[in-house]
Parts: C-alpha cells; sequence; structure tokens
C-alpha cells in the first residue's frame, strides 16, 4: 500500500512538471523570411491579373514591399515617389513643388532614399539617382535598386506613394516590332479600301465627307452644325502625336469652312534612359504610330475642299500632344510624358477640354496627381474606358486613368444603340457613349490618315472619347461663358439615358443638337 501510494504521488509529479513544462517545449514560432529573391515577369503578371480578375483595379500601394522592388527589376529600375510635409493631409496645394516645407520634404526624402542605395552602392550621388526632372507635381522620379529602399520609403510620413513606373503585365519589351504595335493600336492608319458614299459617308456640299455615324440619327451632329462648329474652343489630344504628313492637320488645317483656328503640335514623352542617363535622339512631336493622327481627326478634321473626313468640331482648335508611343502605357517614359502632357494642358488658359485614349491596367499615383491638376484648373477631362487587346479582352471593366473619378471615361456602341462594340470596355465608370461599329458590315467611323485625303477608319474605346471631345467642343462653343459643370449638365441632360443611368453606358448617347438647342432641319 505505502509503495503504490509513493508510486501515485510520483507519478502525479511527474505528471504536473510534464504539464508545467509542456509550453516551453513547444517551438518557438519563427517569422518567414521575406524573399532575397525578385518575383519572375510570369509570377508578376499572375499575381497582377489574379488581382484584376478579383477587383477590377491593381494599386500598387497595396502590394507589398517585395513586389513593387521585383516591378523595379523587371522593368527599368525607375521608382514614382510622391513626397509631402511631415502630418499633412487632404489635397494637394497648387504650388506643391515650389513650397518651402514641401521642397524640404523632396530634400529629406531623396536624402533617405541616397541613403539607403549608398550602403549597397557607396559612390552614388543624388543626382545619379533622378531618372526624371519634376518642377510642378511633388513627386520624385529615381532609380531604385534596393528592397530596403522601398521599406524606407513605406516607413516614412513624408511619403504619400512610392510605385513602379515602367512595369505593366505583358510587357512587349522582349519581342517590341510591329506585330506588338500593332495590338497596341498602331500601324493601321492607312486609307481604308471600298467605303461607300451614301452608306459609310456623306458627300458635303463642299465636298468633304461626314462619317456615317455623324448622321442625325446617332448624335444630331449635322444638325448641330447649323448653331455650332466648334469655334472658339481649344481641344488637347493627349495620344501618340500627330503625323507630319497629313496637311490636313497642318498646312491645312484651315480650309473650306474651317477657319482662323490654331493647331500646335507638341512632345511631352522624354527620351528613353538606361538607368536614368538619356540616349538616344530627343523625341519629335511627329506620330510614329498612326492612332494619335486618327483620334485628331476624329475630333476636329477640317470640313475642307479637298474630299477628306472632317471631324466633329470642324472649327475647333487642337494641340496634339505626343506623350507616349501607343496606346498601352507600359514603360516609364510614357507615365512621365502623360503627366507632363496633362501639367501643360492644365497650365494652358485657353485649353477647356482634354482627350486622352490610352491607358493601363495598373494604377498610377503620378499620373492622377497630374488629371487632378488639370482638373482644378476647370478642365473637362475624356478619357477611353477601354479597348481589348487579344490577351486582355474580358479581363477588367474600366482601364486606368479613365476610372478616376476626374475623368469622364467613355465608350463606344454599335448602331443598334444598345451593345457596346466588338472590342470596348463597359462598366459603372463609363459615363458617355458614342455609336462607332456599323454592325451590317462591320465598319468604323472614318477620320483622317496618316497622309493623304482618302480616308480612313478607327475604332474601338478610343474613337469614342475624341469624338465626344469633339462633341461637346460644340456644345462649349455655343456657351462660352459656362462652366465645366453646367456644360456637362448639358451633356446628360440631352443624353438618351438621362432619366435612368445605365451601370454599363452611363448616361449614354448625347444628342448634340439637343445639348445646343438646335432644332432639326
Amino acid at each position: 500500500m505505502r509503495t503504490s501510494t509513493l508510486s501515485g504521488a510520483v507519478l502525479a509529479a511527474l505528471l504536473l512538471a510534464a504539464c508545467q513544462r509542456q509550453p516551453d517545449e513547444q517551438p518557438t514560432p519563427q517569422l518567414e523570411a521575406e524573399p532575397t529573391e525578385a518575383l519572375t515577369t510570369q509570377q508578376l503578371d499572375d499575381q497582377i491579373m489574379a488581382r484584376l480578375r478579383e477587383t477590377g483595379k491593381f494599386d500598387w500601394n497595396q502590394a507589398s514591399a517585395h513586389t513593387v522592388w521585383s516591378a523595379l527589376r523587371r522593368s527599368d529600375y525607375v521608382l514614382s515617389v510622391g513626397y509631402r510635409p511631415a502630418r499633412f493631409s487632404g489635397q494637394l496645394p497648387a504650388d506643391a513643388a515650389g513650397n518651402p516645407a514641401w521642397q524640404q520634404a523632396r530634400a529629406q526624402v531623396l536624402a533617405l532614399i541616397l541613403a539607403e542605395e549608398q550602403k549597397t552602392h557607396p559612390g552614388l550621388t543624388a543626382a545619379d539617382l533622378v531618372a526624371y526632372d519634376e518642377s510642378i507635381l511633388p513627386v520624385l522620379d529615381v532609380t531604385v535598386r534596393e528592397l530596403s529602399t522601398i521599406k524606407a520609403l513605406r516607413a516614412s510620413g513624408l511619403v504619400r506613394y512610392a510605385e513602379p513606373m515602367g512595369y505593366e503585365p505583358n510587357r512587349p519589351e522582349a519581342n517590341r516590332g510591329e506585330s506588338v504595335l500593332s495590338s497596341s493600336g498602331c500601324g493601321s492608319n492607312t486609307a481604308t479600301a471600298g467605303l461607300v458614299a451614301g452608306s459609310d459617308y456623306t458627300v458635303l456640299s463642299n465636298g468633304s465627307k461626314s462619317s456615317w455615324n455623324q448622321a442625325d440619327q446617332y448624335h444630331g451632329v449635322r444638325t448641330a452644325w447649323n448653331q455650332s462648329t466648334g469655334r472658339g474652343v481649344k481641344v488637347v489630344i493627349i495620344d501618340s502625336g500627330c503625323s507630319d504628313a497629313q496637311e490636313n492637320l497642318g498646312s491645312a488645317f484651315n480650309q473650306g469652312l474651317s477657319s482662323g483656328r490654331t493647331i500646335e503640335r507638341l512632345v511631352t514623352m522624354p527620351r528613353n534612359t538606361i538607368f536614368g542617363i538619356p540616349y538616344g535622339d530627343a523625341e519629335t512631336p511627329n506620330d510614329g504610330c498612326g492612332h494619335g493622327t486618327s483620334m485628331a481627326g476624329a475630333c476636329a478634321a477640317p470640313r475642307g475642299t479637298d474630299g477628306a473626313a472632317v471631324g466633329m468640331a470642324y472649327n475647333a482648335s487642337l494641340i496634339t500632344v505626343r506623350a507616349a508611343e501607343d496606346v498601352f502605357l507600359d514603360a516609364s517614359r510614357e507615365v512621365k510624358g502623360v503627366s507632363d502632357a496633362f501639367i501643360l494642358a492644365g497650365n494652358r488658359a485657353d485649353v477647356r477640354i482634354i482627350s486622352m485614349s490610352m491607358g493601363r491596367l495598373t494604377s498610377s499615383s503620378q499620373m492622377a496627381d497630374a488629371i487632378r491638376y488639370a482638373y482644378d484648373r476647370g478642365k473637362l477631362i475624356f478619357c477611353a474606358a477601354g479597348t481589348s487587346f487579344d490577351w486582355s479582352a474580358g479581363l477588367v471593366g474600366v482601364i486606368y486613368p479613365a476610372s478616376l473619378p476626374e475623368a469622364v471615361a467613355v465608350t463606344g456602341v454599335k448602331d443598334n444603340l444598345t451593345t457596346r462594340c466588338d472590342e470596348c470596355h463597359v462598366g459603372s465608370d463609363v459615363e458617355f457613349t458614342v455609336v462607332m461599329q456599323r454592325t451590317s458590315v462591320d465598319r468604323r467611323p472614318l477620320t483622317l490618315a496618316m497622309s493623304g485625303d482618302a480616308p480612313s477608319t478607327v475604332g474601338g474605346s478610343s474613337v469614342a472619347t475624341s469624338s465626344m471631345a469633339g462633341l461637346t467642343a460644340l456644345v462649349w462653343a455655343r456657351y462660352p461663358t459656362e462652366t465645366r459643370a453646367q456644360i456637362m449638365s448639358r451633356l446628360v441632360a440631352a443624353s438618351s439615358n438621362r432619366s435612368a443611368r445605365s451601370s454599363s453606358f452611363g448616361w449614354g448617347r448625347v444628342n448634340v443638337a439637343t445639348a445646343i438647342g438646335a432644332q432639326p432641319l
């Protein structure tokens, strides 16, 4: 009995000791080591595509520091860093870049970047880091190679965002060529064979060709021309430039019924760089793609006597800006070019309307800063809702930056007035539609080719957007003292969905004759 009792006591003591030691004997949780290798291009693309399919958007600010660093490594290392003074919140001030407090923040952020980068590259200087100069926006465009720099920036109260400028999924750098550029909206702006008078176009009294979609049953354009032709309104087309061989956007911009207006051909896309060092010749305003020329023609080609296609607002003045190489904004210098184009337009008191038929799948806070800069100066900004490439079909609704609240997203519909065009994106961010596809013969609207008077044709939400800019120029020319908000109200009131906004097509199709108060003939 005694032995048994002792054994029981010993056993109880051992069990108690075991219970007391159990927590100490459990393995200590180990923090997962952060990857030291960059994600592959395929891994990055898969991550971005998965997020796009899930939410329709990909915001670099919500991605991990490792993902951002990987995107830098798999592109050109250029990081866009939005800075701010400590404890600042709210809307950017108009003089942000030149304000002493903001200049101090810039210096501190640049010093932080330099200190982190010098840990691995001790010979670096601040000048070595700067990829592009910024004089208006509170942004640094810097060459960054180290993951620690991304982490330090994200931990700083002086940083609004830190994003790769030059990474987009399915970037074509490895196989850039004519086929790739063609898939990015280039290479097709030549005269279209087989156009039929009375069907594809109407010959006007002076001999110019009015595209089939300018007929009154779609947008009331020809009736509206009795009261407004766009005179006195200046439109900026931000795109791939303007062909120097197309005289209708040059020496013949004023001819026939088009007179007293101006056209400017500008460029904001910077030269190519390697690690921030420019190389090659300076960029020119000339369109090497064809897309920008077709957009300018659809908006404001002259109503001349040479038999060419006439634009929606044939007496509006025009500024064409070469901001990108093609319509898919997948390079740092294209983001920089587009941002600078919006700043240029924002600073022009004579500009009222901005049209951009380009975009990307991922966010760009620098581009958003620039668009807000122009918006804050009263500009009415139209952006293409999206035109699918073969690989992006069905991936997202409205693309970036048309999805921003400051932009008016436009898409295209077929001539049945109820169906989106084959390649056009739709979604809740869309505000207006333009008829731009004849289903019977699959015909798109007429515009100007790269040279000559024989019209070309162009489709997608691109031509819908530049056409909408032209339609709006007709309204603003009729009511030149009105504000952007008042003009928008007129457009909405004259739209097909004015009584019930559509979740796919917004306010729908504008009858511009109604918007300007014109009466049908």
